[in-house]
């Protein structure tokens, strides 16, 4: 009948607790997952509207000139001058083949959105895409069909 008492002889032990790293690291996934959406955030444009618009795909690989209403461009969120444009253009979208969108305040003059896809255009830009918002029916379709699905 004998029963011991752990007394003697086992040492310490050598497994690791993981728990603590495992709550640690589902925490961690949480706070991403609810802050991701936030980060994409862009600069505040009123953009012309059309029936047929396409989304923008969220990817990396793309650059998005900004035109705000006051005539300002904007690199993703860089405030740029239309002289530092071709530099920047060359450097971000000729060199390591991004694709380039444009987007443009509906109050933007014509005149200075053909300018700078111009500019655009002697920088190295071959391919551009100009983002839209559906107009007020296009968008009404677009929910109801989302949520028959």
């Amino acid at each position: 009948m004998g029963m011991s008492t752990g007394g003697g002889g086992e040492g310490f032990l050598a497994e690791i607790n993981v728990t603590p790293f495992v709550d640690v690291m589902l925490v961690l996934l949480i706070i991403f997952m609810v802050t991701a959406p936030m980060m994409t955030q862009g600069l505040e444009v009123d953009l012309p509207q059309t029936k047929a618009v396409t989304t923008l795909p969220k990817d990396s690989e793309n650059i998005v000139l900004t035109i705000k209403k006051e005539g300002t461009l904007h690199i993703d969120e860089y405030t740029v001058t239309m002289d530092e444009l071709p530099g920047h253009i060359k450097r971000l979208v000729t060199d390591q083949k991004k694709l380039m969108f444009l987007r443009a305040d509906k109050e933007v003059p014509y005149g200075l959105v053909v300018q700078v896809m111009g500019v655009l255009k002697t920088a190295g830009v071959d391919k551009l895409g100009v983002v839209a918002e559906p107009d007020a029916p296009a968008k009404e379709e677009k929910t109801q069909a989302r949520q028959k699905k």
